[in-house]
């Protein structure tokens, strides 16, 4: 075939490109990666090396799927272009991200959620081009983590099934789900492909952070504020609301700690933090708080 504009394609179709690169086994093995913390952020720890992953580039995709339909696509560091900024909206002080504003005031108007809030989240997970700009074909290399959102591929199944998320909706419109909201085997590389669509992924971010916050307030934690449902939502994010609530409780254990610090950080770098920490639950709480302290200050994006 020809090589398409990539800005041409819609949802669907890129979905399908996504598809066939399934066929090359890139995804990994499930990611328990962790971590953000609604605590008081006063330990000093070595922050935490943003992701760099891989960024699959579509249309580099295309070409060598278009020459021979063997070839696995080239990974690179450069993302397709995000959607077009529209006029008519407040707004947030995203710099090269600006234009993805539309996409977040709409997922947060639906929600109910500061757009600032999702606009940390997502800061602090896609990877990210030299100048900032957020990479929608974002991957993580040791997991199956992808897109804005890094969602796993478990996750992400999960919100396609939850009675009322958009990605339910979604889900239900293009027939992969059945009646009774599971998802189709048929159809699953097709969804799980919908991580890469900056707006799905967005409206995905904003569900799950605010079914998240309700449970989390639900069960005694304090998120009133912005800054506080930044945090409380990153951390449900990443540790899973499960993980989250013991770690804002009794703490994780200390197996279960060492394993997500290890695929944060390596497993050499982790024997090294737990080592100087003295156990694995604090050296993993030293480094979520460190890291949450830097990047989850949903300020940054509010125009002064």
């Amino acid at each position: 075939m020809s090589r398409p504009d990539l800005a041409a394609l819609d949802p669907a179709q890129r979905a399908d490109l996504i598809y066939r690169t399934a066929r090359f086994g890139l995804d990994q093995q499930l990611w328990q990666a962790a971590l953000r913390q609604v605590l008081a952020p006063d330990a000093q720890a070595p922050p935490l090396r943003a992701a760099n992953q891989g960024a699959l580039r579509l249309d580099t995709l295309i070409e060598a799927l278009s020459a021979d339909d063997r070839l696995a696509p080239r990974l690179t560091a450069t993302p397709p272009g995000p959607p077009a900024a529209t006029a008519g909206t407040a707004a947030l002080r995203l710099g090269t991200n600006a234009s993805f504003q539309p996409l977040l005031d709409r997922a947060a108007a639906r929600t109910g959620l500061d757009p600032a809030v999702l606009a940390s989240i997502i800061d602090a997970e896609a990877a990210r081009t030299p100048d900032g700009r957020w990479i929608a074909a974002s991957r993580n290399p040791r997991s199956s983590a992808a897109g804005l959102g890094q969602f796993l591929s478990g996750t992400w199944l999960g919100e396609a099934a939850r009675p009322g998320s958009w990605l339910a909706g979604e889900a239900r419109a293009r027939g992969w789900v059945t009646r009774g909201g599971a998802v189709r085997d048929s159809a699953r590389t097709a969804l799980l492909a919908l991580r890469f669509d900056p707006r799905a992924a967005i409206e995905v971010v904003a569900d799950h952070a605010a079914a998240n916050l309700a449970r989390l307030r639900a069960s005694g934690v304090r998120a009133d504020d912005t800054p506080a449902a930044a945090r409380a939502a990153y951390l449900a994010h990443h540790l899973g609301l499960g993980d989250a609530l013991r770690f804002l409780g009794s703490g994780l254990q200390d197996r279960r700690a060492g394993r997500l610090l290890a695929a944060q950080v390596g497993t050499t770098a982790a024997g090294r933090r737990i080592a100087e920490a003295g156990s694995a639950a604090a050296a993993h709480r030293e480094w979520l708080l460190a890291y949450v302290d830097r990047r989850i200050r949903p300020a940054r994006f509010v125009q002064a």
